[in-house]
Parts: structure tokens; sequence; C-alpha cells
């Protein structure tokens, strides 16, 4: 089972990719920016996830 992390931050990713299309279709640069700020942000705790799976394989 992925760590909480990974699936967490697969969603903040997803929501930060619709905010960012709603600030372009809107014309909201502040918008579009959250969203690019969330992607980033759903990645790095993707990743975090991603390690400390590997982590816990390790351990197994």
């Amino acid at each position: 089972m992925p760590d909480h992390d990974r699936i967490e931050g697969a969603a903040k990713n997803i929501g930060g990719k619709l905010k960012e299309a709603a600030g372009k279709l809107t014309g909201d640069e502040k918008l579009k920016a959250e969203g690019r700020a969330d992607q980033v942000a759903g990645k790095v705790q993707n990743a975090v996830g991603g390690v400390k799976d590997a982590l816990k394989g390790d351990k197994d």
C-alpha cells in the first residue's frame, strides 16, 4: 500500500492543475500561481512518500 504522503501529494498535484487551469480560463494570475505552487508542493510530498516507501521496502 502506498504511503499516505504519496496519495496526498498526488491529490494536491491534481488540485493544483485544476486551480491553474481555472486561473488561465478566468485570467486570474494569482489563481494560476497558486495552482503552480500547489503542484510543486504535491510533487515534493509525493517524492517524500516515495522515499518512505523505499525505506519501508528495505526493512521488509
